[in-house]
């Protein structure tokens, strides 16, 4: 079979894990990073510092689940989606 008869539903999940990978990605990002950096300025550094302190009280997902782990858990998926995708082109050929 050529590429052109792959069905729809390839694309479709390599679309969806791509997306899975963004997120998870940028959620285990979001996780891990504790600190937030402040910029040391004569001016604005006060300023800056009182910015970057405030922490996000907007949760992606239940206080049991922390964003790092969840980021993986996407990443996780974004993979298994992977897998299935090609088995389904392999398949097909």
């Amino acid at each position: 079979m050529s590429r052109a008869d792959v069905p729809l539903r390839v694309p479709v999940l390599y679309a969806i894990s791509a997306t899975c990978a963004v997120i998870g990605a940028l959620l285990w990002i979001r996780g891990e990073i504790n600190t937030p950096a402040t910029l040391q300025s004569s001016s604005y550094g006060s300023f800056l510092a009182a910015e970057t302190t405030a922490e996000s009280t907007w949760r992606v997902w239940s206080p049991a689940v922390p964003q790092a782990r969840l980021g993986l858990y996407l990443i996780g998926v974004s993979l298994v989606l992977t897998v299935t995708a090609r088995l389904f082109s392999i398949r097909r050929d």
